[in-house]
């Protein structure tokens, strides 16, 4: 074999044992941890996390039962990816008022359980939930507000940048004007 041959072959072999290294050592196959927590209304977020504290980038499978005090009893309901972050879950439905025994329980990419007390109820029931809907009131009026105040800055500011380009055109015309007698 002739030395630039060689050279390939070996820049390809260490290419292909960087690439699979990285995507195994990314890879956390480990056990996974899960943290369960009620939203204050009928929600439950589901965090899942490696046992090292990274998040879990693989599709988690898992589901959700609770149980009531007085008996009842809900799901078994599979979680689906919510919108707030890529490692948490939140049930397909709604818990229903009340408190909850909650128990997740998640097949893939690892086993991993966790169980905690949920209190389900309408966010207008709560006084303190009344007050925060109102605080978010009030900010999403301010920053609407902060909305209409930016759009004007900004027309100001082409506007100025407009004028500026004329004046400067203006200026470099005569100036080619007054190079030419």
């Amino acid at each position: 074999m002739n030395k630039t041959l060689r050279h390939a072959v070996t820049l390809l072999l260490a290419g292909l044992v960087l690439v699979l290294g990285a995507s195994a050592a990314s890879a956390d196959n480990g056990p996974i941890k899960l943290e369960v927590t009620g939203d204050g209304g009928h929600n439950v977020n589901v965090v899942a996390t490696w046992k090292n504290g990274k998040p879990v980038e693989e599709i988690v499978e898992a589901t959700l039962t609770a149980k009531s005090a007085d008996g009842r009893s809900f799901g078994p309901v599979r979680l689906m990816s919510a919108s707030e972050g890529q490692n948490v879950y939140q049930p397909a439905e709604p818990l229903p008022n009340g408190e909850w025994n909650v128990t997740v329980t998640a097949t893939k990419p690892s086993k991993a359980q966790a169980k905690t007390k949920v209190t389900a109820q309408d966010l207008a029931a709560s006084p303190m939930a009344a007050a925060e809907a109102a605080t978010r009131d009030r900010v999403a009026a301010a920053d609407s507000d902060d909305s209409t105040d930016s759009l004007l800055k900004i027309g100001v500011i082409v506007l100025v940048a407009v004028l500026a380009l004329g004046a400067f055109a203006v200026i470099m015309r005569r100036r080619g004007l007054y190079a030419r007698r």
